[in-house]
C-alpha cells in the first residue's frame, strides 16, 4: 500500500523476514480489505493483530504506519474523521509518516511531496491536473485514497469521482463504492439531472440489496 507498511524480502538469497513482519503484513492487508468490503468486525480483529505484532518491536514509528494505513482506507471511502490513532504516535513518527498524515488530512504542502509515496507526489506538488494525476496511479487503493484527498480539498472533478467509482466497483469494495456513488448522485441532483440520479440510485440499491433481505 501507500506507505510500504511492511517490507518483505523478495529474494531467496536474503534472510527470511521475522515472523512479526509477515504476520503484521498479512493482518494489515486483511484488515484493509475487510473494511473496504464493509466488514467492520473482521477489520477490527485483523487491525488489532497487525498493531500488536508491530508493537512487539517497541518502535512507535512502525506502529504509526499501521495507523496511517487504517486512516488511508477511511479516506478512500470518504470517512474524514480525525486520524486519532496516528496522532497519539505523531511525536515519534518519521518525517515521511508525518507528511503522509498531512496528505490524508488534505493539508500537505508542496514541500511534503518528496516524503510521500511516489503515486501521490504529483498531486501534492500540483504538477498535474487531478484527472491525469489520478489516471497515473495503478494501485486501486492508492487511487481511491488520492481521490478522497482531492474531494477533501474540493478538487474532485467529475472525472475523479467517476474514476473512484470505477476503482471501487472493479474491486468489489462495497464501502467506498457506496460513498462515491453517493457523491455522484448528489452532483447529479444538484445539476437537475434526474434521470442520471435515478440511474445511480439503482446502482446503490443493487449494492444494498443484501442488507434488505
Amino acid at each position: 500500500m501507500a506507505l510500504g507498511l511492511v517490507s518483505v524480502a523478495a529474494c531467496s538469497s536474503t534472510p527470511p523476514p521475522p515472523d512479526w513482519q509477515m504476520n503484521a503484513k498479512g493482518s494489515a492487508e486483511r484488515a484493509a480489505d475487510a473494511w473496504l468490503r464493509g466488514d467492520s468486525k473482521i477489520e477490527a480483529v485483523e487491525f488489532a493483530r497487525a498493531r500488536a505484532e508491530v508493537a512487539r518491536t517497541g518502535r512507535p514509528e512502525l506502529v504509526a504506519r499501521v495507523e496511517l494505513l487504517r486512516c488511508a482506507t477511511r479516506v478512500a471511502a470518504l470517512d474524514f474523521a480525525p486520524c486519532t490513532g496516528f496522532e497519539a504516535l505523531a511525536p515519534d513518527a518519521a518525517p515521511a509518516e508525518q507528511a503522509y498524515a498531512r496528505y490524508l488530512a488534505g493539508t500537505a504542502q508542496v514541500a511534503d511531496a518528496t516524503g510521500l509515496p511516489e503515486a501521490h507526489r504529483a498531486l501534492a506538488r500540483g504538477s498535474a491536473a487531478p484527472d491525469a494525476a489520478l489516471a497515473a496511479i495503478d494501485d486501486p487503493l492508492s487511487r481511491l485514497v488520492a481521490a478522497g484527498v482531492l474531494l477533501r480539498r474540493n478538487l474532485a472533478t467529475p472525472g475523479v469521482v467517476g474514476a473512484a467509482v470505477d476503482a471501487a466497483s472493479a474491486q468489489g469494495w462495497r464501502r467506498p463504492l457506496l460513498a462515491w456513488l453517493g457523491v455522484q448522485q448528489q452532483r447529479a441532483q444538484a445539476a437537475g439531472a434526474t434521470q442520471e440520479a435515478a440511474r445511480i440510485q439503482r446502482r446503490i440499491d443493487l449494492v444494498l440489496q443484501d442488507d434488505r433481505r
